[in-house]
């Protein structure tokens, strides 16, 4: 397997110019009028235990290949796994796609084709204690962090065995047990989440002593979040504060209908890293080994406590925004090109090229996926639909102020209260 070099980015030294005269500074001058003294850290490194200029993935996986007797960048155990999650992932959202023209689910339903090896080369790496913070797009990175089938594919059909207990449908996954802190329906809405997280494992360890606790956030979020403000202000603060996350962009081209170059003035987001202090990282999304080897040391860097990490994968989506979205607007070429380049077709040959696995092997996990979704969707239809008075739970701190009625009853199990004629 070939592998083209991701782009590394550091800050500049601090007194380093552009023209290449050194730049000077007071450093005992106080900071518009603070009494504190300005401090200035020396630029950070992605492998800081080794005083050596960071090299590319590429060159990082050449270097081990060379120390290895069989150059391989997985075992057949790592290959099959990732193999499962990624046909887990692409077979669940093509039964999601099956139920939705059914009728078994409302609303927006963004799909993750094309995308599973962004999911898998991240989450597969992370510890049960490990926060994901998602997106609209959220099924697939639930799954891959280990929130059963049923739950989620219950949660699709609005039903109380779902993950959110069917309230929050397609955008609001969430798993208190596996840490999946939420799908956020608004762009870069998660993100402040993230940086909360992070910042909650940081205090954890340094404040309160909890010495085990080196637990990583990843925040996942697209192209055209990253125009917008929350995105750069939690960058700067994660960066100040050398919080534990890990910030993964699924660049996928498209911002809904409009094309990733037409809507910033700089379309290489990894650059936007060391803008903040922070490593930038370039990757290919459409192939999980690079995407792997790329995650492997960003996560192990905010786990050392070395700070966060930005990186661009760049990916595609092979389904429309949405099941609402014709998919018109994308050139038909375009589409064709990345098709071509499926993320599970790449896996699957680089495995059998390698004797990591042959047809019937992947063949008996896709089959064993087929039954796995098969008894989803079977568990979902046949479940509850959440009760009405849970309506209004988890919505003020006291629901005797709206929800509960002087009778002591749920106002909206009266049946005036869906028809908009209860006096409230």
């Amino acid at each position: 397997m070939s592998l083209s070099a991701p782009k590394f980015a550091h800050p500049l030294p601090l007194h380093h110019r552009s023209n290449g005269s050194p730049m000077s500074f007071n450093t005992s001058t106080p900071f518009l009028g603070s009494t504190q003294k300005l401090r200035f850290i020396a630029p950070i490194k992605l492998n800081a235990r080794s005083n050596s200029t960071v090299v590319s993935v590429s060159d990082a996986v050449k270097n081990k290949n060379l120390k290895s007797a069989t150059n391989l960048l997985i075992t057949k155990e790592e290959g099959l796994l990732l193999y499962e999650d990624m046909i887990l992932g692409r077979f669940f959202e093509d039964m999601c796609a099956q139920m939705y023209y059914r009728g078994k689910m409302f609303g927006f339903v963004h799909l993750y084709n094309g995308q599973e090896a962004v999911s898998t080369g991240f989450i597969k790496l992370l510890k049960k204690e490990d926060s994901v913070v998602s997106t609209y797009r959220d099924h697939v990175h639930s799954l891959s962090k280990g929130v059963p089938a049923r739950a989620v594919m219950s949660e699709l059909f609005g039903k109380a065995t779902g993950c959110s207990r069917g309230q929050g449908g397609s955008m609001h996954m969430f798993s208190k047990e596996h840490n999946v802190i939420g799908g956020f329906a608004f762009i870069a809405e998660g993100i402040p989440i993230a940086t909360g997280a992070a910042f909650s494992s940081k205090y954890r360890r340094e404040v309160l002593k909890e010495a085990d606790c080196d637990h990583v956030t990843l925040a996942f979020f697209g192209d055209g979040t990253c125009n917008n403000g929350q995105f750069y202000e939690c960058l700067n603060m994660a960066a100040l504060w050398k919080l534990p996350i890990v910030f993964v962009v699924e660049n996928n081209l498209w911002a809904i209908g409009m094309s990733h170059l037409r809507s910033t003035s700089d379309p290489q987001i990894w650059k936007k890293g060391p803008a903040f202090g922070m490593p930038g990282v370039h990757v290919d999304g459409m192939d999980v080994l690079k995407v792997r080897e790329v995650a492997k040391e960003a996560i192990e860097r905010a786990r050392r406590g070395e700070g966060p990490t930005l990186v661009e994968c760049e990916t595609y989506r092979f389904r429309g925004h949405s099941l609402a979205d014709p998919d018109e607007l994308r050139d038909p070429a375009e589409k064709a090109h990345y098709a071509d380049r499926d993320p599970i077709s790449a896996l699957k040959k680089y495995m059998f090229e390698n004797k990591l696995a042959n047809e019937q092997e992947l063949k008996a996990i896709e089959k064993k996926i087929d039954e796995v979704l098969e008894d989803a969707v079977e568990f979902a239809d046949e479940s509850p639909l959440p009760q009405r008075s849970q309506l209004l739970e988890n919505v003020f701190a006291d629901p005797k102020g709206f929800g509960i009625g002087p009778d002591g009853k749920y106002r909206c199990e009266d049946p005036k209260f869906t028809e908009g004629t209860a006096h409230v």
